[in-house]
């Protein structure tokens, strides 16, 4: 049976949210326990979730700048430098300004928009502009047009199919990585 798509923009879909970047010039906007995720992190991620970078900030940090904290499951988005990285959150965090990230509404499954993200890539990508890098502004993302499942169970249907072939294949790369260890262990 097929179910009903619709189209919208991804504004419809859920809160687009920016990050930003505490002052570099004040130690105290670091080394806290908020999780501060930056394009950076993304780029060596080797699964979907992601908990923190590879730095946090402090209090003074968040209130120092217009990142804000994110609940778990928000959709991380790299929207420059590059453009196209995805992961959920699994945990609250904050990002830099190199993100457009997306908190579903109540009526969409953040692991289906893990998966639309990634799917529409090349097409965001190409919406970019500027002259030293290219970047997709948050009006570009909340009027991106995508379709989508009416129905969030449909959406978690997708996503759970999508998902557990992943899991495999994280699974794989954690026996990979595992197994290299070792022999780098016995040859070293």
């Amino acid at each position: 049976m097929a179910s009903d798509w619709k189209e919208c923009t991804l504004a419809e879909l859920g809160e687009i949210v920016g990050g930003a970047t505490p002052s570099t010039k004040d130690e105290q906007n670091y080394g806290g326990d908020i999780a501060w995720i930056t394009p950076k992190d993304l780029s060596t991620l080797k699964g979907r979730f992601i908990s923190h970078g590879e730095r946090n900030i402090t209090e003074k940090g968040l209130h120092s700048c217009s990142t804000q904290i994110m609940p778990k499951n928000t959709v991380l988005f790299s929207s420059r430098a590059p453009i196209g990285y995805v992961a959920i959150a699994s945990n609250p965090v904050c990002t830099n300004q190199g993100f457009k990230s997306i908190i579903a509404n109540e009526d969409n499954d953040p692991m289906f928009l893990y998966y639309l993200l990634k799917f529409n890539k090349s097409a965001i990508e190409a919406m970019g502009s500027g002259t030293t890098f290219k970047e997709v502004s948050g009006n570009t993302m909340r009027g991106i047009r995508v379709h989508v499942p009416v129905s969030k169970a449909e959406q978690q249907r997708i996503a759970s199919v999508l998902a557990a072939l992943d899991s495999k294949i994280e699974s794989n790369i954690k026996v990979n990585d595992n197994l290299q260890q070792q022999a780098m262990s016995l040859y070293a």
